[in-house]
């Protein structure tokens, strides 16, 4: 299938490779491929902007929502760029398609320090391929029907125990659904309270769960933040039907949420009839203490937690999970058109098998100490430099705040490097008031490299901030 799209004027030519149909998983895929053949092709050159995600769905008979996958796709494998307000646009892929200039995997950036993906290359592969042939052996024939749309049951029965004991949920295998990852797990959340009013967001977070939200026809409203974590008396008053929160790491800038604001938003939930969905996205990664316990386990049923295998594992499993308040369940199944079909049951049985097993926890302590060592070592190295890291020992990612009107000079200059980076800036929601501080910042994931790349990636970070802060400081 070959597409003429002309979002605002601007002509875009698409090889589809053959047609595809609105909502299908392969519609995603499909767009993905093209997009990035034309980048590789140099039919995008670097620089040029994409057509807005609700223009070019309009064009092709896709959902908006399959073009803001594809577009975030794209960005985490470092061929875009993306900043709310400020659009889509091609990043500077001669380190990417050159094998002259590039040692880099082809569709990756030569450094990869963006937020979203662990060291990939430490997957399990051999205890993962053992609890998959064991999972298979003992799976009973119904196992590979559509079932119970909350998931396998073996799956949610390890989480419940698992959560329990790892992060203090409080969950009956009941209560837990199976998802594709926590930006599905928004998506179906949002899904379940429209009409209800607005879901209230930290002021600064990641735009993909924001256009997910949006995707699903409900509005966002951003709350404040300071070093005690989001300002949740700003819900009270509000007409938000529910609150997404990152409360054991807030995302970028990596402080947990204040005891006291925990029981505040559980004491605004309790009181307003509304809800808080937890996002619990690297809450295993705490370096200098015991991981802070989960919110949920403060009110099970005001209390929605998300969770995923992506950072543990592998984004590519699609692999998340809801533990969710009794009224909550059957509006998510709903949501999710009443049957499992987002995750298969293949995948679901190996995870329980691997949880089960005891790999999980053996796993996550592995990579546990690897992190740590990694987060010490790259604040070392920054340390030299006029920035300020902000946030706990924790997660896979670190802050560094850079001086006032330097993060644009930064980022060209880690594109022209074949260092993928997220700027701070284009993490700020667009309605953010100013009391909302606005600050030049790199959000540098230190898990993303293999262990082989990891000094390589600091290296090629330490002489952009070099040429950038250092020399504009002298």
């Amino acid at each position: 299938m070959v597409s003429w799209a002309n979002p605002d004027g601007v002509d875009l030519h698409l090889n589809l490779g053959q047609a595809i149909r609105p909502g299908t998983r392969g519609a995603r895929e499909l767009l993905v491929n093209a997009l990035r053949d034309a980048v590789r092709s140099g039919q995008l050159a670097t620089g040029t902007m994409l057509p807005p995600s609700r223009s070019l769905a309009g064009d092709l008979g896709l959902a908006r929502n399959t073009v803001s996958e594809a577009y975030a796709d794209l960005v985490a494998e470092g061929w875009l760029a993306s900043r709310q307000g400020a659009g889509t646009w091609v990043l500077n892929t001669r380190d990417v398609i050159s094998p002259h200039r590039s040692r880099g995997t082809p569709g990756q950036p030569t450094h990869n320090l963006m937020p979203g993906s662990p060291n990939v290359a430490a997957f399990p592969r051999a205890g993962w391929l053992t609890s998959a042939r064991r999972a298979l052996t003992a799976a009973p024939t119904e196992a590979l029907r559509v079932g119970d749309p909350r998931g396998r049951p073996e799956l949610r029965e390890a989480l419940a125990e698992y959560l329990g004991r790892a992060r203090g949920v409080r969950i009956s295998p009941d209560n837990v659904v199976i998802c594709a990852g926590t930006r599905n797990a928004v998506e179906l959340q949002a899904r379940a309270f429209s009409g209800r009013g607005p879901i209230a967001v930290e002021a600064y977070g990641l735009f993909i769960f924001r256009e997910a939200i949006a995707a699903m026809g409900v509005q966002t409203t951003p709350i404040g933040f300071d070093e005690f974590g989001a300002k949740v008396d700003e819900l009270d008053g509000s007409d938000a039907a529910a609150a997404l929160l990152t409360p054991a790491h807030f995302f970028p800038h990596g402080v947990p949420l204040h005891p006291a604001r925990r029981t505040a938003v559980i004491d605004w939930a309790r009181r307003t009839g509304r809800y808080v969905l937890e996002d619990d996205y690297d809450g295993e990664f705490r370096y200098d203490r015991q991981p802070v316990g989960a919110v949920q386990g403060l009110d099970p049923q005001r209390v929605a937690y998300l969770g995923s295998a992506s950072k543990s594992l592998s984004p590519v499993l699609r692999l998340g999970w809801m533990a969710l308040p009794d009224d909550l369940v059957e509006p998510v199944i709903a949501a999710a058109g009443g049957q499992q079909l987002y995750v298969n049951a293949i995948d679901q049985l190996t995870m329980a098998d691997f949880i089960t097993s005891g790999q999980y926890d053996k796993h996550i302590r592995r990579m546990r100490n690897g992190y740590r060592k990694r987060r010490d070592a790259l604040v070392r190295r920054l340390a030299e430099f006029n920035v300020t890291i902000t946030g706990l020992s924790a997660g896979l990612h670190l802050l560094l705040l850079l001086p006032d009107d330097t993060e644009p000079e930064v980022l060209r200059r880690a594109g022209e490097a074949g260092i993928a980076l997220s700027g701070l800036l284009g993490l700020r929601h667009p309605l953010a008031g100013a009391d909302v501080p606005t600050s030049d910042g790199l959000v540098v994931n230190f898990g993303a490299p293999a262990d082989h790349a990891f000094a390589p990636a600091v290296d090629a970070l330490c002489s952009v901030l070099e040429a950038s802060v250092r020399r504009r400081q002298a």
